[in-house]
Order: C-alpha cells, then sequence, then structure tokens
C-alpha cells in the first residue's frame, strides 16, 4: 500500500503575489467573494488552512461598485462609538458617496476568517479610489474576475 503525504506549507515558504482588479459595474457581493478566495490563498494548490499563504489584492475604482436590488436604499451599516446609546446607522448608498472603500473593505473582511488569522489575511487587501493606485512597484498583474 502507498502511503501518501500531506504537505503542509510553511509561513517561511509562502510567496505572496500581488492581484489588481477593478470594481467598476460588478456586484459588491459576487466581486468580494471571489476577492476573498484570493487573499485567502485557495486558488492556490498548496493552500493550508492555519496558515496565511494568499496573496496580496488591490481593488481599483471603488466608488464604481454596484448593488442589485434594493439594497442601495435598504441595506444598512452599523457603527459604534464604545458609548451607550450611539449606534450609528448609513444606509449603502450614503456610504457610497462618503467611503466606498469602506464599504468594499467590510463585504470582504465579512468573507474570511474571524480571528488572528482573518485579521492578518485583511490587511492584504488595498481598495482606492479611482483607476490609479500607489502600489505600481509591485507589478502586480490583472485579476481578471468574471461576475
Amino acid at each position: 500500500m502507498t502511503e501518501i503525504k500531506t504537505r503542509l506549507v510553511k509561513p517561511a515558504d509562502v510567496k505572496a503575489d500581488w492581484w489588481v482588479v477593478s470594481a467598476a459595474g460588478k456586484p459588491l457581493g459576487r466581486l468580494a467573494a471571489r476577492v476573498a478566495i484570493v487573499l485567502r490563498g485557495k486558488h492556490k494548490p498548496s493552500f493550508s488552512p492555519g496558515v496565511d499563504c494568499g496573496d496580496f489584492v488591490i481593488i481599483t475604482d471603488a466608488e464604481k461598485i454596484i448593488l442589485t436590488g434594493r439594497k442601495m436604499r435598504q441595506k444598512m451599516y452599523y457603527r459604534h462609538s464604545g458609548y451607550p446609546g450611539h449606534l450609528k446607522e448609513e444606509e449603502a448608498r450614503l456610504l457610497l458617496g462618503r467611503n466606498p472603500e469602506r464599504m468594499i473593505e467590510i463585504a470582504v473582511k465579512g468573507m474570511l476568517p474571524h480571528g488572528p488569522l482573518g485579521r492578518r489575511i485583511s490587511r492584504k487587501l488595498k481598495v482606492v479610489r479611482g483607476a490609479e493606485h500607489p502600489f505600481e512597484a509591485q507589478k502586480p498583474q490583472a485579476l481578471n474576475i468574471e461576475v
């Protein structure tokens, strides 16, 4: 009988690539789901669930993301200052106008593990407004996301 070895990747062996994707005209949830897979490293054959083996992802054109149906008016975002009675709520259309980067970050972070590993992975997400980004030195490759 042949012994099958499961190879676990070590953090020192991980090589992170850089990807860039445009959010223009893409639904928020579908984009976030595909970006979370790349951030986590599930697209690589060397994926290991307990190790940060994902890549860096730059999302451009954050202000051009779309929400389907009636989510622009019905979807609410909440934040709390920490003081009693200071829960703030905001409609998606208002958050999109004020801070579209935050809207994408919240969607992607919700699809990552909730713990120390997820927090470390979420730092690899870079979201910017417009088509220009300050990460040209890393030579990011275009990530084609079909939605």
